[in-house]
């Protein structure tokens, strides 16, 4: 029974269900039924659903019918009602029929006029549509010409830029036309192409400075040269000083001071002329010489392509190559100042550039970088300055050298560069170039003392007397009080000694300008250079004359007195030297002059010659005598030979007279009287001596000493 009452359940629930789907079919859309007969098909009575759908259906088919009999009479009117509108709607379809031809064969030209137009807007729409896409490509074809004139023009920097704002601004917005894509695959070449000639034009730049680096070095020295001489007259005239001189004037005044104030000529002045030139040009910057574009140029292309290390490292490489270059001196450049001056010149001018550049670009040089270079050309220039000088013979090329070697150290000076090796290796020099002046001065003494005519010095008016006293420090008021004409005790080579003494000395002073020396220093140069002038060269050339073999005993006296002379003129020299130095001779350490050892030993060597040779002069009378040793009495008159000797000792000792040591001929006297002696005691040598006794007192009595 339950399971009676569950089958009528289950049927009750399926009726139902059916029932729902039916009225779901009646009600839905037909569109939507498609879920409403799934249902039906899903359970497992469709079967009967398909017995209640027939039922249904003949339910309203029987109210159709039922509607239909009802409205039967309204149907059959609304049939005839058709048939009349069919007849109506024929005539409406044929006038549709004949409106529609008339219209089509009326549209025909519009069609047409529409179609072109329909072309028309559709040209439009791609000429405007082709402007756009213009208008975004113009830009980068524009840009894309001007890299390319730029290029064409050498612009690298500018190209450069261009290029950069053609990558990153231009392209990525056409970056899908095939023409971007070929130029972006061109920017890597464009970009090694402006490196490749930019790096060309720095190769061109660094030859080029090459070439000039004399020229630019020269008119840095004439820079510095004027500026010198600038501050030397406004040193000179400070009050002068506040107001402006054009270029002539300083040139004017500094030749006024050359001449005032300088000892001796004009070359003598110690002043270098680089080169000469009209005064009134001015002398450009040496900077302005340089066109340093291209550096920058290809520093900056560098930089922006991030090379600029690389840039740096081959800048730097290819400047010490150049560097070693210029510091190799010529073979020949000893022979003349021009190939010291051309030297000087080529490092100054390398200097200059790599000043400038150190000061206008930010890191392509460091200081490290220049102060290795300079210790370089420093060695370098002072070993091939020592080398070079070394084989310099005249002194005017080594003043002049020292001189190019000063303006040369003021300049780099003057570009920060450290110089003192420089200024002490000039101290190496001056010692050569004393050497120098010592082998000139040798020449002049050696000229002076051959051209002597060893006379006293004649005198025939005051104008004479006074030249000759203002060129030797000379007083004698006995000589003085004589009347004209009369003479002086010494000869002429006295006068022209002590002159050319004087001119050594000037020579001397001359090395020491410019050399930052204090004047303790310049004086005790001088007078060391001065003694060795009197102790070794005059002393040498004293000596050469003396030891002579045509030398007379004339000769030998006069030397005698000029020596006596030049000896007692060396106080003066002391205080010329004083004078020029402003160093006086009491300070300490002061250097004394040598002249009195000098001037004693040329005396002594002049007595020891005029003893010689009246020793030999002795000899030859003596070897000549001939006695008669039988003899029983004595003759009445002396022997011929006694009395040509006696005849030679008087002309001689007449000679003595003019000595101002009134003991050297009584000792020249007595030394032949010893030289008889020497000879064993025979009788001939003691009879010889009383003769020679009795001569010596009866010239002694007749005041001939």
């Amino acid at each position: 029974m339950e399971r009676g009452k569950m089958a009528e359940l289950e049927s009750l629930e399926t009726a139902a269900e059916h029932e729902r789907i039916l009225r779901e079919i009646e009600s839905t859309d037909t569109a939507c039924i498609g879920p409403t007969l799934r249902s039906v098909y899903d359970g497992e009575e469709h079967g009967r659903f398909m017995e209640k759908l027939e039922a249904r259906i003949r339910n309203h088919d029987r109210e159709i019918e039922k509607m239909c009999n009802f409205h039967y009479q309204g149907f059959v009117d609304s049939i005839t009602e058709l048939l009349k509108v069919r007849g109506e709607a024929q005539k409406l379809k044929n006038q549709v029929t004949d409106t529609n031809r008339k219209l089509q064969n009326e549209g025909k030209e519009l069609i047409i006029a529409m179609e072109e137009l329909k072309q028309c807007r559709l040209q439009q729409r791609n000429i405007s549509a082709t402007v756009d896409k213009l208008t975004l490509c113009l830009p980068v074809l524009e840009m894309y010409s001007k890299l390319r004139e730029q290029m064409k023009s050498k612009r690298h920097y500018p190209a450069l830029k261009t290029l950069e704002h053609l990558e990153h601004t231009y392209l990525p917005q056409v970056s899908h036309y095939r023409f971007c894509k070929i130029m972006v695959d061109n920017i890597p070449k464009l970009r090694e192409e402006i490196k490749e000639v930019s790096m060309s034009d720095l190769k061109d730049f660094l030859e080029s400075i090459r070439k000039h680096s004399d020229k630019i070095g020269e008119t840095a020295m004439k820079q510095a040269q004027q500026q010198r001489n600038l501050d030397n007259i406004v040193s000179q005239h400070p009050r002068i000083s506040g107001g402006k001189k054009s270029k002539k004037e300083v040139c004017a005044s500094s030749d006024v001071e050359v001449k005032n104030t300088s000892p001796m000529s004009e070359q003598d002045s110690g002043i270098l002329d680089v080169e000469d030139e009209d005064e009134d040009e001015e002398v450009p910057g040496a900077q302005d010489l340089v066109d340093f574009s291209p550096v920058y140029r290809c520093l900056h292309i560098y930089s922006v392509l991030g090379a600029r290390e690389t840039f740096e490292n081959y800048y730097r490489k290819q400047r010490r190559k150049q560097a070693r270059l210029v510091l190799q001196p010529p073979s020949n450049m000893h022979e003349t100042l021009d190939g010291y001056r051309k030297y000087f010149n080529q490092i100054v001018g390398f200097f200059v550039v790599e000043d400038h550049i150190l000061h206008t670009t930010q890191g392509l040089v460091n200081r490290a970088y220049i102060d290795e270079l300079w210790e370089m050309a420093l060695s370098k220039t002072i070993a091939a300055l020592r080398t070079h000088s070394s084989y310099c013979s005249d002194p005017s090329l080594v003043l002049d050298l020292k001189n190019l070697i000063v303006l040369f150290a003021d300049t780099l000076q003057g570009y920060g560069f450290p110089v003192n090796q420089l200024f002490d290796m000039l101290l190496e020099i001056q010692d050569q170039y004393s050497e120098t002046l010592l082998k000139k001065w040798s020449g002049v003494f050696r000229n002076i003392l051959d051209s002597d005519n060893y006379s006293p010095i004649p005198v025939t008016n005051e104008e004479v007397y006074k030249k000759i006293v203002g060129q030797f420090p000379f007083q004698d008021a006995e000589l003085e009080k004589q009347a004209f004409p009369k003479k002086f005790p010494f000869s002429e080579f006295v006068p022209k000694v002590y002159n050319q003494i004087k001119e050594f000395i000037y020579a001397c002073l001359k090395f020491s300008e410019d050399l930052h020396l204090s004047s303790t220093e310049v004086d005790d140069m001088i007078r060391k250079s001065t003694n060795l002038l009197l102790t070794r060269t005059l002393s040498n050339c004293l000596q050469n004359v003396i030891k002579r073999k045509n030398v007379g005993l004339t000769e030998l006296v006069q030397i005698i007195i000029n020596t006596t002379h030049l000896e007692k003129s060396c106080k003066f020299l002391e205080e010329f030297i004083t004078n020029i130095t402003n160093v006086l001779p009491e300070t300490v350490h002061t250097t004394k002059l040598y002249g009195t050892t000098t001037f004693k030993d040329a005396r002594h060597a002049a007595e020891e010659e005029i003893y010689t040779n009246l020793n030999q002069k002795i000899d030859q009378f003596l070897q000549l005598a001939d006695y008669d040793w039988m003899a029983m009495e004595p003759g009445s008159k002396a022997s011929d030979y006694l009395v040509d000797l006696i005849g030679f000792l008087r002309s001689t000792f007449a000679v003595f007279t003019h000595l101002p040591v009134s003991h050297l001929h009584q000792f020249a006297f007595f030394f032949a009287l010893q030289s008889c002696f020497r000879r064993r005691y025979s009788p001939k040598t003691v009879q010889l001596s009383a003769w020679l006794l009795s001569f010596g007192l009866l010239c002694h009595s007749r005041k001939i000493w």
